[in-house]
């Protein structure tokens, strides 16, 4: 369906119905309950939007695949258009970076225009990872941004390397400080659920050093959903290891990588043998679902999501870009 300039992809198979609109000038939405697209479109002049194609304007999970692409194929990454960058968009530029420096390859970043965007960025500690792997480029040069961070903060947990047990003790203890304020006041979260969300955290880091040989990273932030009308908390956490299709091979036949996400997800299974190894992604599972949240798992060239009624997705993707390791996201929405 077109309209001035609009291309709108239904996401089908859905409840209730969304949209992933992407408009004249590049810009990608993901809209729900559109009832008169006229209305909303009307005034914007009639364009070829695949021109815009090397345009990211958001990078998040939703637009990973296409932002993945044009890290490997540009020689110059282009963000300066960059609207929004969440944190599994911020975790996934630091991973791809982690791979082309593994191959001895170094790009440089435009960076958003955005003073907002850039902001965030300095925020979540961005800058102090990428420069390790990329050449950043500011659209004013002579400023690069330094900002006094408010007291108050929607930050859970900055961008955080995971390398070693240490590194969860410190990123569970840091998050522990600042949860109180912001799960219990923007999620009404109770203790019981405080603790939930505290063990979740620690299995998915866990996961990074059970099946990782590479440096992995994690985010958190929590977000207000204008669409839902409540407050949301994203977690991001990602390696390019040597991911859970071949960790199970050690002790599993398994087929392609879909397989084996399902069967770390939903069978607890491990690549030890020890008792009570593996269970980890297995209670993060149940921690999610019964919290309503969002999980989705990609490893090499799949991804496995559990989606509630309130979010979008496939359950199941196939015959993506080969992507090595881990790259799992959790959105958990206010009670």
């Amino acid at each position: 369906m077109n309209y001035r300039g609009v291309r709108i992809i239904p996401r089908t198979g859905l409840k209730p119905v969304r949209y992933t609109v992407v408009t004249a000038n590049g810009q990608i939405y993901l809209l729900e309950w559109i009832v008169d697209i006229r209305d909303s479109f009307s005034k914007m002049p009639l364009c070829d939007v695949t021109k815009n194609k090397n345009v990211m304007s958001h990078i998040t999970e939703e637009t990973f695949e296409h932002a993945f692409n044009q890290f490997l194929s540009a020689p110059t990454i282009d963000l300066r258009d960059a609207a929004f960058i969440d944190p599994y968009g911020m975790v996934s530029i630091l991973e791809i970076g982690e791979l082309l420096k593994s191959k001895g390859i170094r790009k440089t970043v435009q960076l958003p225009r955005s003073e907002e965007v850039l902001k965030y960025l300095e925020r979540m500690d961005f800058y102090r990872y990428a420069e390790d792997y990329f050449d950043l480029e500011f659209s004013n040069p002579n400023s690069p941004p330094k900002y006094l961070r408010s007291s108050y903060s929607d930050v859970l947990l900055e961008i955080t390397p995971i390398e070693s047990s240490d590194d969860i003790h410190f990123i569970v203890g840091k998050v522990k400080d600042r949860a109180k304020s912001i799960l219990t006041k923007h999620l009404h979260y109770d203790d019981r659920a405080i603790n939930g969300f505290i063990v979740a955290l620690s299995e998915v880091c866990q996961n990074i050093i059970e099946h990782s040989e590479n440096i992995g990273f994690v985010g958190i932030q929590k977000y207000h959903f204008n669409s839902l009308n409540k407050n949301v908390v994203k977690i991001a956490v990602m390696d390019i290891g040597i991911g859970f299709r071949k960790s199970l091979s050690e002790r599993f036949s398994i087929k392609d990588d879909i397989e084996a996400i399902e069967k770390a997800l939903l069978n607890g299974a491990s690549r030890y043998a020890d008792e009570g190894r593996g269970h980890g992604l297995a209670a993060v599972r149940r921690f999610v679902n019964q919290w309503n949240g969002k999980l989705s798992i990609r490893s090499g060239t799949a991804r496995f999501s559990i989606i509630p009624a309130w979010a979008w997705g496939k359950e199941k993707e196939f015959s993506l870009t080969y992507f090595p390791g881990s790259q799992i996201n959790i959105l958990l929405p206010e009670m």
